[in-house]
C-alpha cells in the first residue's frame, strides 16, 4: 500500500503578494476606520467598502483569473448565500464571461439583486449549503463551468489574504486581529498574511453561538458539521455555512491563536455601535468582531492590548427593513 499524499503547504506570503498584483484596480485598500476614540486604536478594517460591499470579490477575481483563458471563457459557477455570489459575479464581468450562482431560498433579498445586476444567472435553492454545493457541482459537470469555490480553495484563500496583508503593512505594532469566521476563507488568509508579518499579533476568529462549527471543529480537532437547520438561527447569514473545509480546516488550526463565539443580541448591537461609533453600515456577520471586541474581550485576550486591535468588518451588504431594526437593537451591558 502506498504512503497517502503528504498535506499541502499553507498559503505563503509570497502567493498573498501575487494576488495582491492580480487585484489592483479591482478592489479596493480599505481604510482603517477608528471606533469610537481614536487614541485607543481600536479600528474597523472597513471591507464594507469594497466595490461589491464585502471582501468576497478578492478571493473570487483572484481565483477567476487564474483560471486558463480557454477554461474561463466557458464561464463561472459558485454557491453562496450572498457575498461570495457577488463577487464571482461582478468577477464574470469585470472579465467578460457568463456565470451561474446556485443561492438559497433564504439569500437575502439585497444580494440576490446585486448578482442579477451583474449579469449572472441564479439558480435558487434550499437552505442547505450541502445542497448548493450538490447543485452547483452538477451544473458544472453540465455545462463546462468553472467551479469558483466559496471558501475551500487555495487561489480564494490568497486573495481574502490580501486583506490582511493590508492591515499588516499599515500597522507596523499592530497586536491583534478580530476576524468573522463563516467557511473559513477570509480568516484563513489574513491568518497567513499577519503572521507572516506581524508574528507576534494575535489572531481571533469570531462565530455566532448560533452557527459555531468552526469553534467545535478546531476544539475536537476535526471537522465537525451542523445541520442547516441549526447554522440558519443566527442572523448572521454569511455565517451560515455548515462546516468549514479541508483547507480553511488546516489554515486555521495552524494559524489561528483562538476563536470565540458571540451571541446574536451582541451581533444585532455591534450593527448598532459600527453605526454610531464609526459611521459605517455594517451587516451582521461582519459586525462579529466588533460584538467580540466590545462583549468577549478578556476571553479574546484582547483587552489590554498595547497596539492596535483591527476588527475586519467582512462587509455592510444588508437590507434597509433589516438594517432599521438593527439601530434600534438594545446594547447589552459589556
Amino acid at each position: 500500500m502506498s504512503a497517502p499524499d503528504p498535506p499541502a503547504p499553507l498559503v505563503d506570503l509570497a502567493r498573498i503578494r501575487a494576488a495582491a498584483e492580480t487585484l489592483r484596480g479591482v478592489a479596493a485598500r480599505t481604510p482603517l476606520v477608528p471606533l469610537g476614540d481614536p487614541a485607543a486604536a481600536r479600528l474597523l478594517k472597513a471591507e464594507s467598502l469594497q466595490p461589491i460591499g464585502a471582501f468576497k470579490i478578492r478571493g473570487a477575481y483572484v481565483a477567476a483569473a487564474a483560471l486558463a483563458p480557454a477554461e474561463r471563457a466557458r464561464g463561472l459557477i459558485t454557491y453562496s448565500s450572498g457575498n461570495h455570489a457577488q463577487g464571482v459575479a461582478r468577477a464574470a464581468r469585470l472579465l467578460g464571461v457568463p456565470a451561474v450562482i446556485v443561492m438559497p431560498a433564504n439569500a437575502p433579498p439585497i444580494k440576490r439583486a446585486r448578482v442579477l445586476a451583474d449579469g449572472a444567472e441564479v439558480v435558487t435553492v434550499g437552505e442547505a449549503s450541502a445542497e448548493r454545493q450538490a447543485v452547483a457541482e452538477r451544473l458544472a459537470a453540465e455545462r463546462g463551468l468553472a467551479m469558483i469555490p466559496p471558501f475551500d480553495d487555495d487561489r480564494v484563500i490568497a486573495g481574502q489574504g490580501t486583506c490582511g496583508l493590508e492591515i499588516a503593512e499599515d500597522l507596523p505594532d499592530l497586536a491583534a486581529v478580530l476576524v468573522p469566521v463563516g467557511g473559513g476563507g477570509l480568516a484563513s488568509g489574513v491568518a497567513a498574511a499577519v503572521k507572516a508579518l506581524r508574528p507576534r499579533a494575535r489572531v481571533v476568529g469570531v462565530e455566532p453561538e448560533l452557527a459555531a462549527d468552526a469553534r467545535e471543529s478546531l476544539l475536537q480537532d476535526r471537522i465537525i458539521e451542523w445541520s442547516a437547520a441549526d447554522v440558519s438561527r443566527t442572523i448572521a447569514d454569511g455565517t451560515r455555512t455548515q462546516a468549514l473545509g479541508r483547507r480553511t480546516f488546516a489554515h486555521l488550526r495552524a494559524l489561528l491563536d483562538d476563536i470565540v463565539t458571540v451571541r446574536e443580541d451582541e451581533i444585532a448591537a455591534a450593527v448598532r455601535i459600527a453605526a454610531e461609533e464609526a459611521r459605517l453600515v455594517v451587516e451582521p456577520s461582519g459586525a462579529l468582531p466588533i460584538a467580540a471586541l466590545r462583549f468577549h474581550a478578556l476571553e479574546a485576550r484582547v483587552a489590554d492590548a498595547a497596539g492596535p486591535v483591527v476588527c475586519v468588518v467582512s462587509g455592510g451588504n444588508v437590507d434597509p427593513a433589516r438594517y432599521r431594526a438593527l439601530l434600534e437593537a438594545p446594547i447589552p451591558s459589556a
